[in-house]
């Protein structure tokens, strides 16, 4: 009897993940101390699928699929350009983390650092600059990383607030054409 051969499903996004850290943590209990371990991994498709995930469990391996159970339950989308870069600045906080991301030109490549660079590569960012302030928490920082996707807004997004077109949004105006006013304020 011949078998079936299984193929993997070709519409289903491939899933890159990358473990940040494994943290053993103790509790005292009536018999001595109950070890067990914390993962914190970051998981994306590198095309703008991004979340970020804790599991904790008394193995390693538990702890590492869990982390990646969680990080699939809070998995969002960013914009991204043609570039690979984000449309526009973007500050993000978490707790006491706070994460400052620039657009870059193109070749510059991800300049970060710790979590955040993870999270930025995971994310598909090729073009992107970081900073990180405050916390130096892995997870807080991932989290706070997250916080600013959540605050970028795209291209069409903004000519609908603003009540303008695409194009004029787009478009550079030449320093010709710009009008600079010599009146002394007072």
């Amino acid at each position: 009897m011949q078998r079936a051969k299984f193929k993997r499903r070709t519409n289903e996004p491939r899933i890159y993940d990358k473990l940040l850290k494994i943290n053993r943590v103790s509790k005292a209990v009536k018999g001595g101390r109950k070890v067990s371990f914390c993962a914190i991994i970051v998981a994306g498709n590198k095309r703008g699928l991004i979340g970020v995930g804790i599991g904790k469990a008394s193995e390693v391996s538990e702890a590492i699929k869990k982390a990646k159970r969680d990080a699939k339950k809070t998995f969002m989308n960013v914009q991204l350009t043609r570039k690979s870069t984000i449309p526009h600045f973007v500050k993000g906080q978490f707790g006491g983390a706070k994460v400052q991301i620039l657009p870059a030109k193109e070749g510059t490549g991800v300049i970060a650092g710790g979590a955040v660079r993870a999270v930025l590569e995971l994310a598909g960012l090729k073009n992107v600059l970081a900073k990180q302030l405050g916390s130096d928490n892995l997870l807080n920082n991932a989290r706070a990383t997250l916080n600013a996707f959540d605050q970028l807004k795209s291209t069409t997004q903004y000519a609908n607030l603003r009540g303008v077109a695409i194009e004029e949004l787009t478009t550079r105006v030449p320093r010709s054409r710009l009008v600079i006013s010599t009146e002394k304020i007072s």
